[in-house]
């Protein structure tokens, strides 16, 4: 901070820490400790700038006084389990703090009306403080909760059959009364229930509800994750009429079907997919040609042929927006019947298809393209670790079972280079994100977490994708009709801002300005760390300073992948825009691109954006869930354990530590003993008062696994000290203790009286519940799935099939 912003800074505190006072800029001097006439002026001046910016008032004899607040906004509140919360208002503003008590009867994800008290102080980046003073709209009406059974004399004093409460930590405060109008549970079973009264000023933690629906038995295999998918909004059936309408639907291509579509069963088409993937929804083909240019084909499942606009299978796949996979089982957008069925590239059989042909030279260009209908038979089902293998490896027994498909997999290596060059060159951000896969066993419990290696193969499919992807975005722009777009927006200046003042700090000299930054500018900054101590740091930096991707009828552009033009177009079976995008293909080819036919495009996209937009939030986070649970109760049998392991975030409560397996966990600030730390907000990190020490993120230390809540899916860790750490830790305890017993010790003073901006959406629920970082605009530039590091790994298949969340 400069010495005037820092002087500003200041003066405004002090007008803050008292709104009710009056002071001259001589008071100011001397609470200051400032002496001198050059003091004096600078004072002067700052207190005019204030006044010029009605951050202050004069009242009278040169007295000032800080401006009153009566300042009204509405905004949605985000609650912590501690009770107090945060109300975001405006994307350019700093949320509001709601302390302990001021929060009225709001529940997280309300919609609120919040009374300003102090407007914050934005030379120290501090938000407003307020109260929130009414409930506009309440975002939770059903959540899912453990029941808890009353007696026969309970029910009949009460009218109720029980209660039951959240195991959300944010939730986990209410009781919620049941009512016997609703599906009567057993005691210990988790119920899907609908609110039907919500606290009051008298009834501040209880509400009341009816069940709807149950889940099973909290013990028995599975429910846990089925409790996180109905608690996200999900549902795992489909109603019947969406049922009835995919069986009606014939499980072969019909004669009829494949009228106006252009025949391309004897081209190679193969799918390349995981292991364990079911539903192959792209096919890829790759030759070269006659002027030295690739010929590449993607053909991908025309599942809008059998999801007509506005029948039950629509309404319901418009609902879902996406499927989700979790370590056992998928919550799909589709019936079977479709998804892995009639709209499944299953090999060997016709199937039906949009096709984008490529014409790509040696430089990445796209010289050529054609998107047409077509139908098509896949030669081969390929495996990513069998095409590794092939093109890799170079496994004979592999080339020799493959052989008439061999050249064309070294062919693709040769395309895939070219390709991933090009959008290098152009300034592509190439996020490398660390996956684990994690193995269950018959009862859904977890056994094993494994890290995913990802090979050319699956690179190659990212290329090919995002090609198809740009193309027919791109074709669909200049031809000035509707289109729905995949976009991640410039990030903004302020944030940027910040992440360059921090990796200056490493000596990095990013090139360029800070107002509308190119993507080539912070991919630099990767290459400059590449392979260094400071590499995880940055990476984590300059992740939490970029936009989250979203879907939008607007042409915003891919800035992690540096493409002026893209859409998803490769995924329609588990993906909603998709098949979306093909909707519009098929009208604007069938319909042409008159005035009505646009019209109709314009009034529905921006609501398909915002609701496809919404959906993914939900399903990156229930998988996120997911997987927090099943870590949790993976390492819960290795407490007392001792890992190595890097520091992946710091906070002022503590910091959280990632394992090799990718598990993330908490080590308090209190149980760091050899010291009292407090949290350096321009380094981001813990400093030790005495020792000087420092914890930041990407640093290697050693922990000790201290505990593991299944229920709040927490992990708890503790620093593993050295011997003389250790004992200087001993030697510390000993004395607070003494002093402690005697009255006349009252431990280190904090330096901190509590967050001043609401948590953030990170990596694990554990971190959501602990306010964990300010982040709230997460994006993925490797993959876009949200996460605080932007992936935008387009072919980045796990689970039982492929992930959603891809650019």
């Amino acid at each position: 901070m400069e010495e005037h912003d820092e002087l500003i800074a200041n003066v405004y505190d002090v007008f803050e820490s008292n709104p009710e006072a009056q002071y001259t800029v001589d008071t100011l001097a001397r609470i200051m400790h400032m002496s001198g006439a050059a003091a004096f002026k600078n004072i002067v001046k700052v207190v005019t700038e204030l006044e010029n910016d009605h951050h202050i008032v004069v009242i009278n004899d040169n007295r000032y006084q800080l401006a009153p607040l009566d300042e009204v906004v509405t905004g949605v509140f985000h609650a912590h389990e501690k009770g107090f919360g945060f109300v975001s208002y405006d994307p350019d503003q700093q949320d509001v703090f709601i302390p302990n008590g001021k929060s009225d009867t709001a529940i997280d994800g309300d919609t609120v009306v919040v009374t300003l008290v102090r407007g914050g102080n934005p030379w120290k980046k501090k938000g407003p403080e307020g109260y929130i003073s009414g409930v506009v709209e309440r975002k939770i009406t059903r959540l899912v909760g453990e029941f808890f059974q009353y007696s026969d004399a309970e029910v009949a004093k009460t009218g109720m059959i029980g209660y039951a409460q959240s195991h959300e930590k944010k939730l986990s405060q209410y009781s919620i009364f049941l009512s016997s109008e609703g599906v009567h549970p057993q005691m210990g079973d988790m119920v899907l229930l609908e609110i039907t009264q919500y606290p009051t000023a008298q009834t501040p933690t209880q509400m009341q509800g009816i069940v709807l629906k149950t889940l099973g038995n909290k013990n028995e295999p599975g429910v846990d994750i089925l409790s996180i998918v109905y608690d996200h909004g999900l549902h795992d059936e489909f109603p019947q009429e969406v049922l009835d309408q995919a069986n009606a639907i014939p499980d072969t291509v019909q004669p009829e079907d494949k009228v106006g579509r252009k025949d391309i069963t004897d081209q190679p088409m193969v799918t390349i997919d995981g292991d364990d993937s079911k539903d192959f929804d792209d096919a890829v083909a790759v030759w070269r040609l006659p002027n030295g240019n690739f010929h590449l084909g993607v053909s991908i499942a025309d599942v809008s042929h059998y999801v007509t606009e506005g029948s039950p299978l629509d309404q319901e796949a418009y609902d879902r927006s996406f499927s989700t996979y979790l370590a056992d089982r998928v919550i799909p957008m589709l019936p079977f019947r479709l998804s892995n069925g009639i709209c499944s590239l299953n090999p060997g059989v016709e199937r039906l298809t949009l096709t984008c042909d490529m014409e790509i030279d040696d430089q990445g260009q796209i010289v050529k393209h054609t998107i047409y209908p077509s139908v098509m038979k896949s030669a081969a089902r390929m495996t990513y670790n069998n095409v590794n293998k092939i093109i890799q490896d170079r496994d004979p027994a592999l080339r020799e079972q493959y052989s008439q498909l061999t050249d064309m997999f070294d062919t693709m290596g040769e395309l895939h280079e070219i390709l991933f060059n090009m959008r290098h060159r152009r300034g592509a951000i190439d996020f490398e994100d660390t996956e684990a896969k994690i193995i269950v066993d018959k009862d859904s419990k977890p056994v094993d977490i494994v890290l995913r290696e990802r090979g050319t193969a699956e690179r190659m499919i990212e290329s090919f994708m995002l090609a198809a992807n740009e193309t027919v975005a791109k074709e669909y722009y200049l031809q000035h009709v509707p289109f729905l777009y995949r976009v991640h927006e410039t990030p903004d200046q302020d944030r940027i801002q910040s992440f360059y003042e921090f990796v200056s700090a490493f000596g990095i000299h990013p090139k360029g300005g800070t107002k509308n930054v190119q993507p080539k500018a912070l991919q630099d900054i990767l290459a400059q760390v590449a392979g260094t101590p400071e590499e995880a740091v940055v990476n984590t930096m300059m992740l939490r300073s970029l936009k989250q991707a979203h879907y939008s009828d607007e042409l915003l552009g891919h800035f992690g992948l540096a493409a002026k033009y893209y859409t998803h177009f490769t995924s329609p079976i588990r993906r909603y825009p998709d098949l979306i995008v093909h909707r519009m293909i098929h009208q604007y080819a069938q319909s042409g691109e008159g005035q009505a036919e646009k019209d109709k495009w314009h009034k529905v996209l921006p609501d398909i954006a915002e609701q496809t937009s919404t959906q993914e939030r939900k399903s990156v986070d229930t998988e996120r869930d997911v997987d927090d649970l099943l870590k949790t109760e993976y390492m819960e049998k290795h407490v007392d354990e001792e890992f190595d392991a890097v520091i992946a975030s710091v906070t002022s409560f503590g910091m959280f530590i990632a394992l090799p397996n990718t598990v993330e966990g908490l080590v308090h600030i209190s149980t760091i003993g050899d010291d009292f730390y407090s949290f350096d907000d321009k380094q981001l990190a813990l400093l030790g008062r005495s020792t000087h020490k420092m914890y930041r993120i990407g640093q290697a230390v050693k922990v000790k696994l201290v505990s593991a809540n299944v229920t709040l899916r927490q992990l708890n860790f503790e620093l593993v000290l050295s011997p003389e750490e250790q004992k200087r830790a001993d030697q510390r305890k000993e004395r607070m203790a003494q002093y402690g017993n005697s009255g006349n010790y009252s431990g280190p003073r904090k330096t901190m009286n509590g967050p001043r901006h609401r948590p953030g959406n990170n990596r694990s629920n554990q971190r959501r519940n602990n306010n964990n970082n300010n982040n709230r605009t997460n994006t993925n530039s490797a993959s876009d799935d949200g996460f605080n590091r932007p992936r935008i790994v387009q072919s980045n298949k796990h689970g039982n099939g492929k992930s959603n969340q891809r650019h």
